[in-house]
């Protein structure tokens, strides 16, 4: 991915600071080019100002695996089901279970 990319989210993100989707985007950009500490403090911006955003959850979980951080992951996939559950978004909660459960069986 380009930097010319992730300057045009960041500007995006400047005109709707409190964009969750915005937000996701540029960790996602962030790990996309393997700056994984960045792509760690975006994803984590986002659990801390909008907690409901479902859609974080998998891929910090995944970031921490990545990290080898398997307790980080786990609890983030807990965090991640208990919102999916209140926001009654069952297929997010199935990816969850699934994701925490491939830790579980390694360990």
């Amino acid at each position: 991915m380009s930097t010319t990319r992730m300057s045009q989210l960041l500007a995006f993100l400047e005109q709707s600071p409190g964009d969750s989707f915005l937000t996701f985007a540029v960790a996602k950009e962030y790990e996309t080019l393997q700056q994984w500490e960045d792509a760690l403090a975006w994803y984590l911006k986002i659990t801390e100002k909008d907690p409901d955003f479902v859609g974080v959850y998998y891929h910090l979980g995944k970031l921490y695996q990545r990290l080898e951080q398997p307790e980080q992951a786990i609890a983030t996939y807990k965090t991640g089901m208990t919102a999916a559950n209140k926001a009654g978004d069952r297929h997010a909660y199935s990816e969850l279970a699934g994701a925490k459960m491939e830790i579980d069986e390694d360990e």
